[in-house]
């Protein structure tokens, strides 16, 4: 499992069209786009680690209120068990009308042997 997949499964609970990299069609109203920002090991004295760290950015675009979408976003990630490490408005983009919000999350998994 990779966590661009969970959050593909999670936050189509949402309703709201999420796609990897970039809005590749026509952007609707409100949409999610997915930016991978690091796949890390943790440091293990024996130089094998146990656990692979994956990160995302979660950026949530809408022409409305943002708050609602932002806080069913948070609850999801929160319920589905991974880790919130930064939340912030990025303001308005007054060429596209968007509002745009941000959480970066981290997942850990089990390396395969």
């Amino acid at each position: 499992m990779s966590l661009l997949s969970e959050l593909k499964n999670d936050l189509s609970a949402l309703g709201i069209p999420v796609e990897t990299g970039a809005m590749t069609d026509k952007a609707p109203e409100r949409y999610i786009v997915l930016t991978p920002l690091a796949d890390t090991f943790d440091l293990h004295a024996d130089n094998l680690p146990g656990v692979e760290i994956q990160e995302v950015r979660v950026s949530i675009f809408t022409n409305g209120s943002y708050t609602a979408a932002k806080k069913q976003l948070v609850r999801i990630l929160l319920n589905g068990d991974y880790t919130i490490t930064d939340r912030r408005y990025n303001g308005y983009e007054t060429d596209t009308g968007y509002h745009l919000y941000t959480v970066d999350v981290a997942k850990f998994y089990e390396t395969e042997e």
